[in-house]
């Protein structure tokens, strides 16, 4: 039988969804345990990348597993010209479960198909990003104590931005209503708004972030990606299209969380930092519960 994978959020039922946030609430309580001890964990990093990778990596170290890999693709026999086919065709062969990032959108899917262990995407090109979505998720079910009826203000890069458009489908499962805020160039693309529009749910857009900001229960700020553009005087042009300041968040509503995945460049000013509205550090640490979780699932060691 073909091992389950993670490749798209839409792999997953909204029950399935909701098992594996409640199972990362368990592992919040007690992150500590010996259930991947024997396993050995992949992460294969064709893409640099610091929390994914480290939370990936710390998440099974606390559970006792191994892990090995690359953390990029110069230290790979990519180099040598191998394709992805006999690398996870090869790498399969070593451990229990791959973790993949990759510069291609469809990768991760192709590698689910031809490895013989599950494999977890990380991250392919500006496609999906599921498990930032799962963390994203329990993120926001722990500050607003729901997932039902909530504002959520996607801002910034709506259009290469993986992070947006998995939360997206994931949040569309839900009575959420979006204001996406992004220029012209990095405008949420329109399969994503006609997705939205099928499901009945509302969405607004607009280049004015104050314009929607204080009807947010979750702002989503999101950098513009240097890495996805081919013309560098495109990027220039939006690179500072949006900075949050502390100022800006006086007459936000009181139970209002910042969400951002990281790396910011400035699109967050450090003086918000300091806010209690500023959640994204905690976020960052919801990943090692979560991704805990996502392992333990796909490896049928908790059901």
């Amino acid at each position: 039988m073909k091992p389950r994978s993670l490749v798209s959020i839409d792999d997953l039922t909204t029950g399935e969804i909701t098992k594996i946030l409640s199972l990362a609430a368990e592992f919040e309580k007690n992150p500590v345990q010996d259930i991947l001890r024997g396993k050995v964990v992949a992460t294969l990093f064709f893409e640099p990348s610091t929390r994914t990778r480290l939370s990936f990596e710390s998440a099974v170290n606390k559970l006792g597993g191994k892990v090995i890999g690359f953390t990029d693709s110069s230290s790979s026999s990519v180099t040598k010209g191998e394709t992805l086919n006999d690398t996870i065709r090869t790498v399969n062969n070593y451990v229990d479960l791959i973790v993949m990032r990759h510069p291609i959108e469809g990768s991760a899917r192709y590698a689910s198909e031809v490895s013989t262990v599950p494999v977890i995407n990380a991250g392919d090109g500006a496609n999906q990003h599921p498990t930032q979505t799962l963390l994203d998720l329990y993120s926001i079910l722990k500050t607003q104590g729901t997932l039902d009826n909530l504002n959520i203000c996607m801002v910034g890069d709506l259009k290469y931005g993986r992070t947006v458009h998995s939360l997206l489908m994931a949040m569309s499962r839900w009575k959420t209503s979006f204001n996406f805020v992004a220029p012209e160039e990095l405008k949420m693309p329109d399969e994503y708004k006609l997705y939205l529009r099928n499901l009945g749910l509302d969405y607004y857009e607009t280049a004015d972030l104050n314009e929607v900001i204080n009807k947010a229960d979750i702002i989503y700020m999101t950098r513009v990606q240097r890495e996805r553009f081919s013309d560098p005087m495109e990027y220039e042009k939006v690179k500072n299209a949006y900075v949050l300041h502390d100022h800006m968040l006086s007459d936000t509503k009181p139970g209002m969380k910042i969400l951002h995945p990281l790396p910011r460049v400035n699109e967050i000013s450090t003086d918000v930092d300091a806010n209690t509205k500023a959640y994204y550090f905690e976020q960052a640490l919801n990943g090692v519960y979560t991704r805990q979780a996502i392992i333990c699932t796909l490896l049928g060691l908790k059901k």
